[in-house]
């Protein structure tokens, strides 16, 4: 069935500027808020989509949203509400690239990759803790927003602890940054998998493609790539020079078997901070911060204006002081604990990491949309 056209809704105080992406089951606009003046991203639910479990799991997002968005490496969201026209809509941080181009053939020094990799592992670890799986991590959807630092994004096919039970639900995971548990229908997001598919997303700004990428694009479909995906055999990012050290750590979060993996993304972005040692960079904060459990669906519940609000950067500066202690309280009790680690590459039982399952009711999307999305 074709997508319906689409259409920016009339929101006081916003002058549209132009269409940013469409997809799954919401469209993303560029505005102009007029005062403070700025300019944001909208994310509009598609008329066609009036469903109550569609929105329920947009409003879901919102406030999945609200509350992670106070940490320093998820985009910020300005507000949500409903349109004049009935849709509901979120307002967020603009940023006009990302890390997309990257993965298609522009890869990022190292020095980038790891300070990008720490700060979204320090994003996702902080959504852990709250009980939220994000379950679509890729480049697209890492943003670059003010000085581009890396901000991630698009919570619409996360997963919050206790929701849906029991309910038939399909992914839209792209295959190429998808973990094989995954693609196999074993589970539809653990710890384990998001730490796979960071790994994945490190290794394609990197290289310039995805990590089990073919250079004959008739290899590349759908099919295959599941197929070598299911394979897991690593390729050391070709033609790098000094990158050994960095191969290691992105061959290990791209284990095969998910206990081979980072127990946790603390753990992963340990490694990554330690990678930065190696080779002499800046280390990067790990920011990581815990806001508490992340509301449940509402099941119902109407979206109220202003329902949603996120603090200011300014504002949540004075939280990472605090959260900067009980990070680092964190990383002193991780080395101690792999001090006392047998041999064997494996962590705790994967069924200890898993965070739960989908969003509301059921529903069958796709996430793959440009820019925003």
């Amino acid at each position: 069935m074709a997508r319906p056209q689409a259409h920016a809704p009339q929101l006081t105080g916003y002058a549209l500027i132009g269409l940013l992406g469409t997809g799954g089951y919401a469209q993303v606009f560029q505005y102009e808020q007029n005062l403070p003046r700025r300019s944001v991203a909208v994310k509009v639910l598609e008329a066609s989509l009036e469903a109550q479990h569609d929105r329920s799991m947009f409003e879901a997002e919102a406030n999945v949203m609200g509350l992670l968005s106070n940490h320093p490496s998820i985009v910020t969201i300005y507000s949500a509400s409903v349109a004049a026209d009935g849709r509901p809509y979120i307002a967020m941080e603009y940023c006009p690239g990302s890390f997309r181009a990257a993965a298609k053939g522009s890869p990022m020094t190292l020095d980038r990759v790891l300070d990008a990799g720490v700060r979204i592992a320090g994003a996702l670890e902080s959504a852990h803790r709250s009980g939220v799986l994000h379950r679509d991590i890729k480049p697209a959807n890492v943003l670059l927003g003010h000085a581009e630092r890396p901000l991630l994004t698009d919570f619409g096919i996360a997963s919050l602890r206790g929701s849906m039970r029991g309910e038939r639900t399909e992914l839209a995971m792209s295959p190429q940054w998808a973990a094989p548990e995954v693609l196999s229908l074993q589970t539809s997001g653990t710890v384990a998998s998001e730490v796979w598919s960071l790994g994945a997303t490190l290794y394609g700004i990197a290289a310039g493609h995805p990590p089990f990428a073919s250079p004959d694009p008739d290899q590349n479909t759908s099919t295959k790539l599941r197929e070598r995906v299911q394979r897991a055999v690593y390729v050391p990012v070709p033609g790098a020079q000094g990158y050994e050290p960095f191969d290691r750590v992105i061959q290990r979060a791209l284990s095969r078997d998910p206990r081979e993996r980072y127990g946790s993304m603390l753990e992963f972005g340990e490694a990554l901070r330690g990678l930065q040692r190696v080779y002499g960079y800046d280390l990067t904060a790990m920011d990581v911060v815990d806001f508490g459990a992340a509301p449940e669906p509402a099941g119902g519940a109407p979206l109220r204006p202003s329902s949603v609000r996120a603090k200011t950067r300014a504002e949540r500066r004075d939280e990472m002081r605090s959260a900067h202690t009980k990070s680092s309280t964190s990383r002193e009790a991780l080395e101690r604990r792999r001090g006392a680690r047998d041999s064997k590459r494996g962590l705790s039982p994967l069924a200890s990491a898993c965070i739960g399952a989908v969003i509301g009711a059921a529903a069958v999307f796709a996430a793959n949309l440009t820019g925003i999305l």
